[in-house]
């Protein structure tokens, strides 16, 4: 695999001396330390690049052979890298304590870290999201034990030193002429080991518990929102604070209306009678009970839509109006007649010159003409 030239990674030349080194890689390695770029895989990367170019240059040995024989020199003494970043923590935690807030306690490093956050799907009506409700949901999360207050260790007893690593955290191995820190398998870099485990968590320092919490559901919701609720997530490591809850709405299809963002769609059937003459309806809409009288305006066709402003759906945005409804105006024509119906259609029929008679031999002479 290809690697860039340490000098370059850290924008040094080849005369630069220790401190140079040293404030350098600082820089780089603030700029791309994980905790200020969470899941930026790129500067994941960049860390990783740096540490390791610092771990060379940093000390005159390797860095001579490195000078001398570029990175195949390194690999040919055992030189790997670093594995992760608990390696390059623990191998340069005195860095990190001074931009970062910690450092190593008897080798162990320990920095607070957020919980984890969770995700509750809420599911609501219609009439729900327009009106906004308040309503308790339940949920599991894992929360620091209270029995040893996070600790793991029994109420009284305390961590032993860890024997592998006599509490450094960090175990070194000689690979050729080099000597390599990492960090202990045993204690996994804390330093310490849990002789005596909570009964109650296990060692583990948190449990998982049932939570019960009151959600305020805004007016507007929609499918696909989310609320967030700071502090409801898991606990946090090393006095670290708690994640978030995230709780995402989905929004019931409903039986009568469809939505458009904050716009409601509907569809009513009139007689041929009522479009023809016009007519008044009462149909329905959120948010009041009695209903909305719509004028159906005489002459409307089949499939014509008619808009009723201010009566769709609450806007979650709040400083906004509510949006539209849109009426879609399903015509219906009776399959049976009876006959006083059939005379009366037929008279209109008569007055308007159309006839079903007439209406073929228009028919007959329009295909005459077309075949000519």
């Amino acid at each position: 695999m290809y690697k860039r030239d340490y000098y370059e990674i850290l924008n040094l030349s080849r005369n630069a001396d220790g401190e140079q080194i040293k404030k350098s890689y600082r820089k780089l390695a603030m700029e791309y330390h994980p905790d200020r770029n969470p899941g930026d895989k790129e500067a994941e990367e960049k860390f990783k690049e740096a540490a390791e170019a610092y771990e060379v240059l940093k000390e005159s040995q390797k860095r001579e052979i490195y000078d001398r024989f570029g990175h195949e020199g390194l690999e040919g003494r055992g030189f790997t890298g670093f594995k992760g970043f608990e390696d390059i923590f623990s191998s340069f935690g005195d860095i990190f304590e001074d931009f970062f807030g910690f450092g190593n306690n008897k080798g162990r490093r320990s920095r607070a870290r957020q919980g984890k956050s969770l995700r509750y799907d809420l599911e609501v009506t219609l009439e729900e999201a327009f009106l906004g409700k308040e309503d308790e949901i339940s949920f599991q999360r894992l929360e620091a034990c209270h029995t040893c207050n996070g600790s793991g260790s029994s109420p009284g007893a305390e961590p032993m030193v860890c024997p592998t690593c006599q509490g450094r955290g960090q175990v070194i191995r000689s690979q050729g002429f080099f000597q390599i820190s990492t960090a202990c398998s045993a204690c996994h870099g804390q330093g310490e080991i849990i002789s005596d485990p909570c009964k109650d968590c296990r060692g583990g320092g948190e449990i998982r518990v049932e939570k019960n919490i009151n959600v305020k559901i805004p007016p507007g919701v929609d499918t696909g929102s989310q609320l967030r609720l700071r502090g409801e997530g898991e606990s946090g490591e090393d006095g670290g604070p708690p994640g978030d809850l995230f709780v995402v709405i989905h929004v019931k299809e409903h039986d009568f209306f469809a939505r458009e963002e904050d716009n409601l769609i509907c569809q009513i059937p009139v007689s041929f009678v009522q479009a023809a003459l016009g007519d008044r309806i009462v149909i329905p809409v959120l948010g009041e009970e009695g209903g909305h009288e719509l004028e159906i305006p005489h002459g409307t066709q089949p499939s014509e839509i008619i808009r009723v402003p201010g009566k769709g759906m609450s806007s979650i945005r709040g400083h906004r109006r509510r949006g539209d409804l849109y009426v879609k105006v399903n015509v219906k024509i009776p399959k049976k007649l009876s006959q006083k119906q059939r005379d009366l259609l037929q008279a209109f029929a008569e007055a308007e010159g159309v006839t079903p008679s007439s209406k073929r031999a228009k028919v007959r002479d329009f295909l005459k003409k077309m075949a000519q």
